[in-house]
């Protein structure tokens, strides 16, 4: 049987750990996979919206439940030096209250990764999204070297946009998407290095990194 120590060894990034005054983020194991899996099929928005641009909330809640399992095991199965995808559960007390994404597609070279979240129904307007998103951010800008960040939303997606503004992104262009059968227009947003050091406000701590850094492309300073 594979010893946790030996989880650590082939896997570190089991023991990475991000931290800000309200939320711990972390890899989930099968248990809180499972406990986070119950969130989704709780719901996660307004189902009259759609917010995601791959609409995987819009299927009955044992299949969304499904849906987030598959997710996670397929990126932890195709993570690569060259395209990685990190979704860390968020932790407030204890107890799990949604999900950050960071990835990227060679970073070594681009230095540019991408975010992207859900929170329960009941933790929204807490200010947890903001939290959460400047955590991963200063994973990205404070200790993996990146130069900027993008994400988007919907136009109608208010509470993502306001995110955003107070972590200093600005507007990087339009795309069209089919969203259920109807064009919906989503806004890219871009935060460079510089924006992310003048909007800087949230005290992160992180554990557990340097073990993690060849996963994602990064040499440590020596």
């Amino acid at each position: 049987m594979m010893t946790s120590m030996s989880l650590m060894t082939y896997w570190p990034l089991a023991g990475l750990r991000l931290r800000t005054t309200r939320l711990e983020l972390r890899v989930p194991d099968l248990a809180e996979l499972g406990a986070l899996a119950g969130l989704a099929a709780a719901g996660v928005h307004d189902p009259a919206v759609q917010p995601f641009a791959v609409p995987w909330t819009d299927a009955e809640p044992d299949e969304r439940a499904r849906r987030v399992l598959r997710w996670h095991w397929r990126c932890w199965a195709e993570w690569r030096v060259d395209e990685w995808t990190l979704n860390f559960a968020v932790f407030m007390d204890g107890e799990i209250v949604g999900t950050q994404t960071i990835s990227a597609k060679d970073f070594a070279v681009c230095s540019e990764v991408g975010t992207g979240s859900w929170l329960g129904r009941s933790c929204h307007g807490r200010g947890i999204g903001t939290e959460m998103r400047a955590a991963v951010l200063e994973l990205a800008f404070a200790w993996l070297g990146a130069e900027s960040a993008v994400s988007g939303a919907f136009e109608d997606n208010s509470k993502s946009y306001g995110v955003s503004r107070k972590l200093g992104y600005e507007q990087d262009g339009l795309e069209v998407h089919a969203v259920r059968g109807k064009p919906a227009v989503m806004r890219r947003l871009r935060l460079t290095r510089a924006r992310w050091e003048a909007h800087r406000s949230v005290p992160v701590d992180v554990t557990g990194l340097p073990e993690c850094l060849p996963l994602f492309g990064v040499r440590a300073e020596s």
